[in-house]
């Protein structure tokens, strides 16, 4: 192979992160607090439109913490997505609740309304109604809020926002981040903006935002010496990765930019193939192009999902199929499933092209060529 691969979603830093991680060391700012985390903390809020930010070491740790808020403890319920990735899943099972599955909607591929508000509906003539519903902003695009929070209000569920994937994307004007309780953010080296590893816990409730931090450094009471009232965690975001943060989001508005042209690139040059379908984009808001996806119809394309992402394989560009349903997951087979079929089909056929926000033309070139190479 001659040709540099092309990856997935890699991560796009440059002078402008450089230069405030270079002062952050030169301040001898490391340890996990400093004015480039508090600022970091400011900007994101800001940007999320929310009265607090805290910053975490991961998004998991972020749904974590947000959990622990919502008042989820052993024995709960908590009604999750099928279609998301396993981190949504996970932070329930730490606390010791257990996951009630739903469906998506085949319009967006985000968490079904519909199905949240029944199932809200069947428990409550039960008496058994989940802690919390966690919502999740699918590949950059946010979930239908104003039927979710109806339904969630209606019945005094809390709601909270897994935004890892959507910082930058709007729902009906309103930042993604900033539904519910508590809305949560990845930082991961993939995502739309990065700290290198790291998460943001945003929200409009001071009580939430003061017992996240308390939990995150320790539980450790505000006296000269250590004392401990609660089991807390080693959650904090280090000063140094928070002026990388703070140099991506500088350049957020241009890292959106990029992604929505390589989407829009692939939609005009591969929109012709029979069998392709990219993600729908719905009309209450606007996503941040986090990942280009769309489906394959075998027949009509003439090869599978995973034949193309074989080929690209094979031209050094990766691809990857859509997530695997929870539902699907063995380590929760014992779960409850409400629906199934959508998100199931969304992973059968789903396929992610690369959408990195450095892609040349010439890469974005190569990855259309190689995937009308497999048509019929």
């Amino acid at each position: 192979m001659t040709e540099q691969r092309i990856y997935l979603s890699p991560p796009d830093v440059g002078e402008v992160e450089r230069k405030l991680l270079l002062e952050a060391f030169d301040s001898n700012w490391v340890a996990p607090v400093g004015p480039d985390l508090d600022a970091f903390e400011a900007q994101v809020a800001e940007l999320t439109g929310v009265r607090h930010a805290v910053a975490l070491s991961s998004g998991t740790a972020a749904l974590h913490l947000a959990l622990t808020a919502a008042g989820v403890r052993r024995g709960d319920t908590v009604l999750v997505p099928s279609f998301t990735f396993a981190a949504t899943a996970n932070a329930v099972m730490y606390l010791g609740a257990r996951p009630v599955f739903l469906d998506s909607t085949a319009d967006s591929w985000n968490l079904d309304p519909g199905l949240v508000a029944e199932e809200l509906r069947l428990r409550a003539g039960r008496g058994q109604l989940p802690r919390a519903v966690v919502a999740v902003d699918m590949y950059g695009q946010c979930a239908d809020y104003d039927p979710l929070l109806e339904a969630c209000d209606r019945y005094g569920v809390a709601l909270v926002e897994d935004a890892a994937e959507a910082l930058g994307a709007t729902y009906r004007g309103r930042p993604a981040g900033s539904f519910g309780l508590a809305g949560v953010l990845s930082f991961n080296g993939n995502k739309i903006i990065t700290t290198g590893g790291g998460g943001m816990l945003v929200t409009d409730d001071g009580r939430v935002a003061n017992r996240t931090r308390y939990l995150a450094t320790q539980a450790r009471e505000p006296v000269p010496h250590y004392e401990h009232r609660a089991v807390g965690y080693n959650y904090r975001l280090s000063n140094l990765l928070a002026a990388v943060g703070r140099g991506q989001v500088q350049r957020l508005g241009e890292l959106v930019a990029a992604r929505r042209r390589t989407a829009q690139y692939y939609r005009a040059t591969l929109g012709d193939l029979p069998g392709l379908t990219f993600m729908p984009v719905a009309d209450y808001g606007v996503p941040n192009w986090w990942l280009s996806c769309l489906l394959v119809d075998e027949t009509a394309f003439g090869a599978d999902r995973d034949r193309i992402i074989e080929h690209l394989g094979g031209q050094n560009i990766e691809a990857r199929p859509a997530w695997k349903p929870m539902h699907l997951q063995p380590v929760f087979r014992d779960c409850v499933m409400r629906g199934g079929a959508v998100s199931a089909e969304l992973f059968r056929r789903g396929l992610c092209l690369p959408s990195g926000s450095a892609l040349t033309d010439h890469d974005r070139e190569r990855v259309v060529a190689a995937v009308r190479a497999v048509a019929r």
